[in-house]
């Protein structure tokens, strides 16, 4: 995507790429096809504006977070397609973690607690499981990165000089990671038995020189400067100009992701949320923020799609949805990854409750969209418990906000408006914003709040005594997803 100084879209190119599922509870993607199609949408969006390399003043990257590749840095091939931040293969590297009392110092030096979600035991299973890994990244042939290192090192010129770098928020996502130091934490690599050889340089999410620039025989075809790197939610804080300490956004893509900004200082979570880097801009003392991860929202939809073909394009799940008033006591819970925030619990799985002859899978679209509003309140409510703050008015952004239904249903289960922004993928425009704030495009952070713009904005329309009864239906359907795996 490319934006102009008012922060509005001038150009876009996208491609969809393959989700590969091989077996239960696996999800892979291939990470030459992710070059190839970034090499296509470069070239795309250029060409969608026409516009050269040449008319850009900066390049700034935003990433799925946890998605972990290791690649042979003398022929650039991956060693293994990329596991993605929802696969759950490593459950029982986090259960070893826990019992071999492990859990306590990774909270305290990263933050997040054992869990499939991050890259660090992702890492520690390509080290074990794939031939020649472990070997390989002994005698430093080896490199480990998620998407942001991944696309980092092609474009400075790959097996040819590629930089080997990340950006704090996204190394706040690994387990490995000290929030302290902002660099990589010597117990924390001994725990999952990581080499520091593989790992990438730890830089700000925004800086003028850390990243480099483009190589001329690269998708650009010329020398670009990089300014800027951030995973996807963070990038999200800054194109919603969530930049002040008490400011949240709820992003609805794949999964969901509530985040509330808590300025420099390091706040522990005592009700289920991550503590993570929020950004740091150039030589700045970083931020950090409170997060609230769920697993499985749009692509709970997807699955509607792909493996019911109930569905043949995802837009079409708000009109099935609206054939009827409510999901009529049925609830989806879609626990395909185990529950990530508030509940963390590995061992669930997705369940469909209530059911009656009288469903349709009208009822079924319904409640799918309810489930992705329901998981958002059950963060929203540890949130407000773990800073003291209500909100007010919830900011939201990605691409499931498109769907005005499931935002409706949002505002009526949380019980506060919910307001969209013009420019609704604001985790690119937060990419864009960073890049620009490091090359000078933009001179302050504050200059940003001037191009924030509402949409939309939805009121609930449900009493207190509606929201309470379908939030404890809610909570029993999930109740009912606990204790089907073992782990």
């Amino acid at each position: 995507m490319i934006f102009d100084h008012s922060g509005r879209e001038v150009a876009r190119s996208q491609r969809e790429h393959e989700q590969i599922l091989p077996r239960a509870g696996w999800v892979e993607h291939d990470p030459g096809e992710i070059w190839r199609c970034t090499t296509e949408v470069v070239g795309g969006a250029l060409d969608a504006a026409g516009l050269s390399a040449a008319d850009l003043v900066g390049l700034g990257i935003t990433n799925q977070r946890e998605t972990t590749v290791v690649w042979d840095v003398r022929t650039g091939e991956p060693y293994a397609n990329a596991i993605v931040w929802q696969d759950t293969r490593t459950d029982k590297i986090a259960a070893e973690l826990e019992r071999g009392g492990h859990g306590e110092l990774i909270r305290d030096r990263a933050g997040i607690p054992p869990s499939t979600y991050f890259a660090g035991g992702k890492l520690a299973w390509l080290l074990r499981n794939v031939d020649g890994v472990r070997e390989a990244a002994e005698a430093g042939h080896a490199r480990f990165g998620t998407i942001d290192s991944w696309l980092l090192w092609q474009l400075t010129g790959g097996s040819d000089g590629g930089r080997h770098l990340t950006d704090v928020t996204n190394a706040s996502r690994t387990m490995l990671m000290d929030l302290t130091t902002l660099d990589w934490d010597d117990e924390l690599l001994a725990a999952l038995d990581v080499p520091r050889a593989l790992l990438p340089e730890i830089v700000p999410s925004s800086h003028a020189e850390a990243y480099g620039t483009t190589r001329p025989d690269g998708p650009f075809v010329a020398e670009l400067s990089i300014g800027a790197a951030l995973g996807d939610q963070h990038a999200a804080m800054v194109g919603q100009v969530c930049l002040a300490a008490g400011e949240a956004k709820n992003t609805y893509g794949t999964g969901n992701f509530l985040l509330l900004n808590t300025g420099t200082e390091i706040c522990r979570s005592e009700n289920g949320l991550l503590t993570t880097l929020c950004y740091q801009f150039g030589d700045a003392p970083a931020t950090y923020a409170l997060e609230g991860s769920i697993a499985v929202t749009g692509s709970a939809v997807q699955w509607l799609r792909d493996q019911l073909g109930m569905i043949t394009d995802a837009a079409e799940i708000e009109t099935l949805a609206l054939e009827v008033e409510e999901a009529a006591g049925m609830y989806f819970v879609p626990a395909f990854s185990g529950l990530f925030a508030p509940h963390w619990r590995p061992d669930a799985r997705g369940a469909i409750v209530g059911l009656s002859r009288f469903h349709t899978r009208a009822h079924l679209a319904r409640a799918a969209l309810e489930a992705i509003c329901y998981q958002s309140v059950d963060v929203v409510q540890a949130m407000e418990a773990d800073s003291g703050v209500a909100l007010d008015v919830l900011k939201v952004d990605g691409g499931v906000t498109t769907n005005d239904l499931c935002m409706q249903i949002q505002a009526d289960t949380l019980g506060v408006d919910v307001s969209r922004p013009v420019v609704a993928e604001t985790t690119a425009l937060g990419a864009a914003y960073a890049a620009g704030l490091a090359c000078g495009f933009w001179g302050s952070p504050e200059e940003l709040r001037d191009n924030w713009h509402e949409d939309r904005r939805w009121t609930p329309q449900t009493t207190a005594e509606q929201r309470a009864e379908g939030q404890a239906g809610w909570t029993k359907a999930v109740q009912r997803t606990l204790d089907w795996v073992d782990v």
